[in-house]
This record gives structure tokens, sequence and C-alpha cells, in this order.
């Protein structure tokens, strides 16, 4: 079982329209709801790719109880989210069907209490044993303390558990410190973690940091890691136009399942690249296109070299 955390997580409702103009009134030619953040979407792809996976985070509300119908219909998914008072955040996405461009809103999320907090901690430390791996992703919702992360990553690595880190900001900068397996940072968060904003520096000053291994998401340029067996670039043949909202989920998830097959890191990376292309080719955000994927899986090139042992 691949264990998923989502502390914030949200019911995606994507509005589809023939053109996103500022100050118009606009006519919504299809609505599509589904479960949503960042691990949520992680899960979804690792089940598809056959994995089972246990899901937990937070759950609250009319929102909530959306979310959680969902997930019960999911197949290979176990839902293990724990309930707080305030309601579950909506994301919206208006997919521009003209230029294809993408607007997301964003809600904050519910404010969680010390007692909601301290019950899905007891709840975490009882699943981290059954689990092969744990990824731990995106924002922390309001009152789950900054350094939420690092506590979560110092319980799995002592029950012997491999963790990967997928968030921003000063939950990342105290996470890494606290020695993932794997980060995975886009560009903009790598710069913000590290001050530099060339990409093979600071994936090795965020490894110097505490993270075991950095792969860095470059957007349409494929991902970049440093691992202690090795640097790689993995790119995809060539660029590809659609709606990128999950791609880096989707990169994530083939991260996760690359590690838990033991499959070697340029696999990894080729199954992260196809997956998160696929992504951005999917009709519906979040989702992959399965033919997409086969196709890209042997079009992604990987450079680099292993370390000296």
């Amino acid at each position: 079982m691949i264990l998923t955390v989502t502390l914030n997580t949200a019911l995606d409702i994507t509005y589809r329209v023939r053109s996103l103009r500022p100050h118009a009134s606009h006519r919504v030619t299809e609505v599509t709801e589904r479960p949503g953040g960042k691990g949520v979407n992680v899960a979804r792809v690792l089940t598809a790719l056959g994995h089972e996976v246990t899901v937990t985070g937070f759950t609250g509300g009319g929102t909530g109880r959306a979310v959680q119908d969902q997930l019960a219909a999911a197949p290979r998914l176990v839902d293990a989210l724990v309930p707080v008072g305030g309601p579950t955040r909506r994301t919206i996405a208006v997919v521009d069907e003209q230029t294809g461009d993408t607007t997301q809103l964003n809600e904050p999320g519910p404010t969680v209490t010390p007692g909601e907090w301290s019950a899905f901690q007891e709840a975490y430390e009882d699943l981290v044993p059954s689990a092969a791996a744990v990824a731990l992703c995106g924002s922390l919702p309001p009152g789950v303390p900054v350094g939420a992360y690092a506590g979560l990553i110092r319980t799995a690595r002592a029950a012997g558990v491999p963790v990967l880190l997928d968030t921003s900001g000063e939950p990342l900068r105290r996470g890494v410190a606290a020695r993932p397996d794997i980060v995975k940072p886009n560009a903009d968060e790598l710069a913000e973690l590290t001050g530099s904003h060339e990409p093979s520096r600071a994936t090795q000053d965020a490894r110097r940091r505490g993270a075991h291994a950095v792969v860095a998401s470059l957007g349409p340029e494929g991902l970049l890691a440093v691992t202690p067996e090795g640097r790689w670039r993995a790119t995809p043949s060539a660029r590809v136009h659609g709606n990128p909202t999950g791609a880096g989920d989707s990169a994530v998830a083939g991260l996760l399942s690359g590690l838990v097959e033991r499959l070697p890191w340029p696999d990894r990376l080729t199954r992260a690249v196809a997956l998160s292309a696929a992504t951005v080719l999917a009709p519906v955000a979040g989702e992959f296109d399965r033919a997409a994927y086969e196709e890209l899986l042997g079009r992604v090139s990987v450079t680099g070299e292993v370390s000296a042992a």
C-alpha cells in the first residue's frame, strides 16, 4: 500500500468556456467535479497504474462529503480522511477553449483546530507502518503548524518507510531539513528554497540542506534529478499543449511508483515525464491520457551519469 497525505483536500471544479474575458459574463459549456488536492491527484494516478493506495488528510462539510462519495467509488483506493469542523475547500479551474489556457482559483481551506491536528497525527502514525511509501503533498490549511511536514517525515523515517515531499515555501524548507527520501519542487519553489535560479546548482544545494534526492520539475523542459546514485535530466521529445493542471502530481506518482517497484532512476524519470505530458494532453484536469502515456514512454530522453561507487 502507498499512503498519500493531502492536508488541504479539495473538491476540484472545472469550468470550460469558449473564451475567457475579464469583466465579462460567460456561458459555461461544461462542468466537471472531482476529488482534488495534490495527494489525491497522486493517488488517482497511482491506482490507474495498478497500485493500492490509502488517502488521508482532512475532510469536512458538504464539499468534504462530495469528495468522500467519489473516493468511495474509486478502485484500489481506501479513504482514511480525518473529519474536521470546517468545510473542505473548493478549487475552480476555468479553461479557455480558444487558447487552451487555464485560470485557477484556490480557496484557503478549513481552519484546523489543535484537537483535529492531534487526531490526524494519531491516524497517520497508525497508517505509516503498513505503507510501502508515503507522499506528503500540497499546501497546509490554516491552523496546521508550519513544521507539520517535518514532523510527518520524521515519523515515516522512524518506521523505516521512504517518504516523498511535494510542497513549497516554509513547509518545504523545514521539511527538507527533516531529510525526506525525495523532494520534488518546481523551478520557482526550488529557487525560493535555495536562492538560486540555476537548476543544477539549486538541486545540489537542496540536497545539502537535507534531502536524500531532489527531482526538480522544469515544466515543459522535463525533470532534473540529483541523487546519491547519480544525476540525470529527462526531457520529452516535443512540447505538448493542453491543460497543465495536475501534471506535477502525475510526475510525483511516476516517481513514487518507480520507488516502490525498485526501478532504476532513469526508468523512474522516464515514467514521471511521460505521465506528466500525458496529463497535459488529457481532456479533464488531473487525468492522464493512457494512449498518449504509452506512446510517450518511448520518446522521453534521459541523459546523465551514475555516481562513482
